[in-house]
C-alpha cells in the first residue's frame, strides 16, 4: 500500500483541511500530515498518540513501516537532526529514517472532526454517567465537527462520574475538585490541553456544572471554582487515547495491511 494511499484515508476520516480551518479560524498552530516519507511501500502500521521511542521500537520489531500519530512530533523550527540529539527527537527521526520508517499526523484535524476525537471524549463522558451523547454546543465549530463542547449527562455525583471516568477512559491518575455529591447535570469538555480562560467562560455560560479536560495550571483550577464549577481533570493521554482507539479502529477495518495500537501506559 503507498503511503500516499493510507494518507488519503486516514483524509477522509479526519481532513488536514479542518486544521487548516482551526488555524485560520481560532489564531491556532499545527503541523498535522505527511511528516516523514520513508519512500517505500507500507507493509504495516503502528498507530501511537506520540511518536515515542516504545512505539518506534514495537514498529522495528514488528516489521512495520509507518507510524501514525496524534501529536506532530515535528511542530516547531528544527536547526539539526543528530543521531544524539539530547531532546530525543533527532535520534527518534534518524531511527525511523533508517528503518524505512514514514510518519503521518493527524492532530487538530482529528481534534475537531466529527467523531473526533474531542466528540468521543464527550461520548465517553456522556456513558460514565449511563446516557449517550445527544446533543452538544461547541465552542469553536467547524465547516464539519469542531472543539469544545457543552452538553447535558443523566444527573450523577461528580465523585461518582469521575470514578466511573477513571474505569471508561482506563485512566490511573486523575484529580477532580469541588463537592463531591454536586449533581452535575451538564458538562464542558475539552481533549487534551484545552483548559485556558476562553473554555472555562464558555462553560460557565453554557450552565455547566464541571469543567473535564488536561493539564489545569494553577490559575484556571481556582477560577473555575471561583466561578462555581467543579474541575475533573483526566491526563492529557487518557483525554486523547480513548478517541485515538476509535479512529486506529476505523482505518483498521478499511486496510488490508496489519495495524497494531499501541499504548503508552505509563502515561494514563
Amino acid at each position: 500500500m503507498k503511503l500516499s494511499e493510507i494518507y488519503e484515508l486516514a483524509n477522509s476520516i479526519a481532513p488536514k483541511a479542518l486544521s487548516d480551518e482551526y488555524c485560520r479560524e481560532y489564531g491556532a498552530y499545527d503541523n498535522s500530515g505527511i511528516l516523514v516519507d520513508a519512500g517505500e511501500e507500507i507493509k504495516g502500521a503502528v498507530f501511537s498518540l506520540d511518536l515515542s521511542c516504545a512505539a518506534i521500537e514495537k514498529a522495528i520489531a514488528l516489521n512495520a513501516n509507518l507510524l501514525m500519530i496524534h501529536h506532530p512530533a515535528i511542530y516547531g523550527k528544527i536547526s539539526d537532526i543528530k543521531a544524539d540529539d539530547p531532546t530525543l527527537l533527532g535520534g527518534k527521526l534518524v531511527k525511523c529514517l533508517k528503518n524505512g520508517i514514514s510518519v503521518i499526523a493527524m492532530h487538530l484535524n482529528l481534534d475537531g472532526a466529527a467523531g473526533g476525537i474531542d466528540e468521543t471524549l464527550a461520548q465517553g463522558i456522556c456513558a460514565s454517567a449511563g446516557g449517550t451523547l445527544k446533543s452538544a454546543v461547541l465552542m469553536h465549530p467547524l465547516s464539519q465537527g469542531g472543539y469544545g463542547r457543552a452538553y447535558e449527562i443523566n444527573e450523577t455525583p461528580v465523585e461518582v462520574l469521575a470514578e466511573n471516568m477513571k474505569k471508561t477512559f482506563s485512566c490511573a491518575r486523575m484529580l477532580s475538585y469541588g463537592d463531591g455529591e454536586k449533581k452535575i447535570r451538564r458538562v464542558a469538555s475539552f481533549c487534551g490541553a484545552g483548559a485556558d480562560e476562553e473554555s472555562i467562560l464558555f462553560a460557565k455560560q453554557q450552565g455547566a456544572d464541571v469543567i473535564v479536560s488536561a493539564d489545569f495550571k494553577h490559575h484556571l483550577i481556582a477560577l473555575t471554582r471561583e466561578l462555581g464549577l467543579c474541575v475533573i481533570a483526566l491526563t492529557h493521554y487518557a483525554s486523547e487515547q480513548y478517541g485515538f482507539e476509535k479512529y486506529y479502529q476505523k482505518i483498521r477495518q478499511r486496510v488490508e495491511i496489519p495495524c497494531v495500537l499501541h499504548a503508552d501506559n505509563d502515561l494514563l
